[in-house]
């Protein structure tokens, strides 16, 4: 009969083996390789696509989705590109800026630019004539002036308010001679700047004053 002594003498001894071998299953169990880095465990490989790589695929396709809104909203701003601009010219034909004419949601968006003008507020306007000569007659006849070729504000046809249709808007020009603003309106369409005789843009000394600049429609 084997003492009791002797039986956890045995025990203490094959400890150890068990211990190893216990280490060796844990090891090399899950398809998982041995790694002989100190202290790391190999990642379990199953086949199948790691939850991190699948979550990434989604937010890539989220990412995607965003980007292809954003593009389609870009491309809805690309809208408002000009369609239609007036290069402003002196009576000296000096450069004096630019406006320009985008259909925007239905309405026209004009985008007002002016250079090399004096400090204050000047009126600018859709007039009903494309025509821009330094020195002539209105069309109604008359003593000539400055851009008075370009005939009187745009009063689109069955339109009878006041401020007319070409009325636009009052810029305020800093000391630096420029000014630039943006403005909706509804009061006129694209296909309205482009009729038979065109029409032009003047920038006036007040709102109302003396023809500095003028610029066709085209």
């Amino acid at each position: 009969m084997v003492s009791s002594s002797t039986r956890r003498m045995s025990w203490r001894a094959l400890a150890p083996i068990v211990a190893i071998a216990a280490v060796g299953l844990t090891a090399c169990s899950n398809n998982e390789e041995p790694t002989d880095v100190p202290g790391t465990t190999p990642p379990v490989w199953t086949g199948s696509a790691a939850p991190g790589d699948s979550h990434g695929d989604s937010h890539g396709s989220e990412s995607g989705a965003g980007g292809a809104q954003a593009g389609s909203a870009q491309g809805g701003a690309s809208a408002g590109a000009a369609a239609l601009t007036a290069d402003l010219k002196t009576v000296d034909g000096a450069s004096a800026g630019t406006v320009s004419f985008a259909e925007q949601d239905g309405d026209v968006q004009v985008t007002i630019d002016v250079e090399g003008l004096e400090p204050g507020y000047h009126g600018v306007h859709v007039h009903a004539v494309g025509k821009c000569e330094p020195e002539s007659v209105a069309p109604t006849g008359g003593a000539p002036g400055a851009f008075l070729s370009a005939g009187p504000h745009l009063q689109v046809e069955g339109s009878t308010s006041v401020p007319e249709s070409g009325d636009l808007v009052s810029v305020v020009v800093h000391e630096d001679g420029t000014a630039t603003t943006t403005v909706t309106t509804n009061a006129f369409t694209l296909e309205d700047l482009q009729g038979e005789e065109g029409t032009s843009v003047v920038v006036h000394e007040d709102n109302l004053g003396a023809r500095l600049s003028c610029g066709v429609i085209e």
